[in-house]
């Protein structure tokens, strides 16, 4: 019997008549793939926004400033959520990812409190000469509304991940 070479584009063993009992990947499998990348993503933006925030902080108490307790419990929070968020995508658990998505929110809502308690305004950025003494706070104010923007759209993108990870519903 002879072997005959596999031709290029088409499955080695077949003939090409088993066309009709080929599988087709569902589409949901798919966007759940390019959901974790991009719930990674996320996750390590969102990772490196928080140690600048564990940066600031250190930087805060060797100045021997008074620390907002506000400021710990969101930085905490973010670093709980990272990491459950991490161990969620990674094993595709989607009780994890759900207590991802509830600590986010907690992180975002301190973050938010957070932002109202730095003492700036608009007049403090603009102004040249009050720049250099506030430039941590704006800093500061920068890194919080970043970390916000990327926790909005990892929230989205776990709510989306999770709905395409769970069973299409059946309609009787």
């Amino acid at each position: 019997m002879q072997q005959r070479r596999p031709s290029k584009g088409r499955p080695s063993g077949t003939d090409g008549s088993d066309f009709s009992f080929r599988m087709v990947v569902d589409s949901r499998y798919q966007k759940v793939a390019q959901g974790r990348s991009r719930l990674r993503a996320l996750i390590s933006i969102q990772a490196v926004i928080q140690l600048m925030g564990a940066v600031h902080l250190v930087l805060s108490i060797s100045k021997g400033n008074i620390i907002s307790p506000l400021a710990v419990s969101s930085l905490a929070t973010a670093f709980l959520s990272l990491i459950v968020g991490e161990l969620g995508q990674r094993r595709s658990r989607v009780n994890f990812l759900r207590f991802y998505i509830f600590a986010a929110a907690a992180s975002i809502l301190l973050s938010i409190a957070c932002l109202s308690k730095v003492d700036l305004r608009l007049e403090d950025i603009l102004n040249v000469h009050l720049m250099e003494a506030k430039k941590f706070k704006i800093l500061e104010a920068g890194r919080i509304l970043f970390g916000l923007l990327v926790q909005i759209f990892a929230v989205k993108t776990t709510g989306s991940l999770i709905s395409n990870m769970s069973p299409p519903k059946r309609t009787s």
